[in-house]
């Protein structure tokens, strides 16, 4: 491959390029290998401080872990190697997926490109903390109390790892919500007016995935559901100065229309 074919492969696209759909793929392949060679980069450090790493997760359990086969310890130190890795390169993915659908996007809407990203990672931070410093220290301490006297527990590095990594994720999602809903607004697929509509079923909603994704009792279940309702009504706030936004471009432009028929 020429030096030429090579900066045509690895260029940035520019908005009004019309690109092939080989062309497409070739950009797409290009995005994910930045997206592997970073997460490797970092894979590579994080393994070096897997057992500090480990260490700090064990906190909310306040006790010591076993491991039940030979190979458990080392693929738990690999996988939260890898995952603590996917997590710190969570902006460069973003931003990586943002820059693969800008060429389709207006001129003004790129412009979004670095809040978006400092956004989606700070809300994914925030609720990946709100889990491991909030909800687990409680949750945990309340499924090991089912025990009582009678049943000691003996919980496994690899059980508890999955446990926590998984909760602190699902959390880290749904902490999008003040992102998704503008977007939504943007799209046209929602109103500001239809999520106030639907806000009780919302809620009811909230309560069922924090029953789900939490410990079974009150507390944690409303720890869980009170932070995604404030999103929710978050949410609302700014999908509603995005739908003004959103209508004002429109009669300005429905505005310059008329004007162009009348002058026509």
């Amino acid at each position: 491959m020429s030096e030429q074919e090579e900066k045509k492969k690895h260029r940035r696209v520019d908005f009004e390029e019309k690109l092939p759909f080989t062309d497409h793929l070739e950009e797409l392949r290009y995005r994910i290998m930045i997206i592997v060679g970073s997460v490797i980069l970092m894979f590579l450090f994080t393994y070096a401080y897997s057992h500090q790493i480990m260490t700090y997760l064990q906190t909310p359990m306040n006790q010591d872990l076993v491991f039940i086969a030979p190979t458990e310890a080392f693929f738990v130190k690999m996988k939260v190697a890898f995952l603590l890795a996917m997590g710190i390169c969570v902006p460069i993915i973003i931003y990586q997926g943002w820059e693969f659908i800008a060429p389709g996007l207006l001129e003004k809407e790129k412009r979004y490109t670095l809040p978006f990203v400092l956004l989606a990672t700070f809300f994914f931070l925030l609720g990946a903390g709100f889990c491991f410093f909030i909800v687990l220290p409680y949750g945990i301490q309340f499924l090991l109390g089912y025990g009582g006297d009678i049943i000691h527990p003996m919980i496994s590095v690899g059980n508890y790892v999955s446990f926590v990594l998984k909760l602190m994720i699902a959390f880290g999602i749904v902490f999008q919500l003040p992102l998704v809903i503008p977007f939504l607004v943007k799209l046209g697929v929602v109103t500001p007016d239809k999520l106030a509509h639907w806000r009780k079923y919302a809620i009811v909603v909230f309560f069922l995935l924090a029953a789900i994704l939490t410990p079974p009792d009150i507390f944690t279940q409303v720890v869980m559901a009170g932070p995604l309702i404030l999103l929710y009504e978050l949410g609302i706030l700014v999908g509603k100065v995005v739908y003004k936004r959103k209508m004002a471009a429109k009669a300005a432009e429905e505005e310059d229309d008329d004007e162009t028929v009348s002058v026509s």
